[in-house]
Formats: structure tokens, C-alpha cells, sequence
């Protein structure tokens, strides 16, 4: 892990700008295949939590659709805002409802920013429109009982 970064760190001084872009492509590659040892490193130097690839998704989202769980925990323990929404206004919490990831939306239903989830859509519909209606309303359910 250490010899990626100092290699990436003597790329950054040859040449900044594609030193960069793979900095960017390894910390979504991580987010995305829940390598945790490797997000938690980039976190720790500083790196962007909410940086956005050219898809405009966060880290935060690329990990919740691919249902890694733990890296979603790590991203949030290090501030990644759940209200952030990409291109299409859609937020992680959306992409937890399309991937049927109930583990992560409960997680994220938790530190849900209480805005609407889409610039066209409640959550509510979003959920109805991918057949979560039920699943949702069950999350909702449990928000509400005392843990």
C-alpha cells in the first residue's frame, strides 16, 4: 500500500495533472470494490471525500451501488454527505433503493439529509418506480422505534 502512494507521490512531481487522475481513479476503484485499507489511507492524507468522478457519483455513491457496506461505513465515519446528489439528482440513498442494498439504506436512511432525493422525485417515488415500495416503508417503520 505505502509503495502505491510513493509511487503515485513521484508521478505527482513528474506530472501533476494525470498523477491526479489516477489518485481520483484508485480512490473510486477502492469505494467501488470496498477495498477499506485503501480508502481509509487516502482518508487519512487528506484526500476529498466528496470529490466526484466524471460521472459526477461520489465515492460514497459508487460504494452504495455496489453494496459495499463497509466502505460506505468508512466514508461516513470521515464526513461524506449523503445529500449530495449527481447528475441525474439522484443521491446514495437512491442508488442503496435501485440495488435492493437494505443493509446500506438503513444506514443511510439514519443520516438522511431530510431533503428531496431528486430534483424530479421524492424517494417515495423513486422507490415505487424500482418496486422497493414496501422496503421502504419498513425502513421508515424501524427509523422510528427506539433502537
Amino acid at each position: 500500500m505505502r509503495i502505491l502512494f510513493i509511487s503515485l507521490m513521484l508521478l505527482c512531481a513528474a506530472a501533476p495533472a494525470k498523477a491526479n487522475q489516477e489518485l481520483t481513479n484508485y480512490f473510486f476503484a477502492a469505494a467501488k470494490t470496498g477495498q477499506t485499507e485503501v480508502l481509509n489511507e487516502f482518508l487519512e492524507k487528506g484526500f476529498p471525500i466528496n470529490l466526484r468522478n466524471s460521472q459526477s457519483y461520489t465515492a460514497l455513491m459508487m460504494a452504495t451501488y455496489h453494496g459495499q457496506k463497509e466502505a460506505v461505513d468508512i466514508l461516513l465515519h470521515h464526513g461524506a454527505d449523503t445529500c449530495l446528489k449527481d447528475k441525474r439528482g439522484h443521491t446514495a440513498m437512491m442508488a442503496a433503493v435501485v440495488k435492493a442494498e437494505w443493509t446500506i439504506a438503513r444506514i443511510l436512511y439514519k443520516k438522511d439529509c431530510h431533503l428531496a432525493h431528486s430534483t424530479e422525485k421524492t424517494l417515495e417515488e423513486f422507490a415505487r418506480v424500482f418496486g422497493q415500495t414496501e422496503k421502504l416503508k419498513a425502513l421508515k417503520t424501524e427509523k422510528q422505534m427506539p433502537e
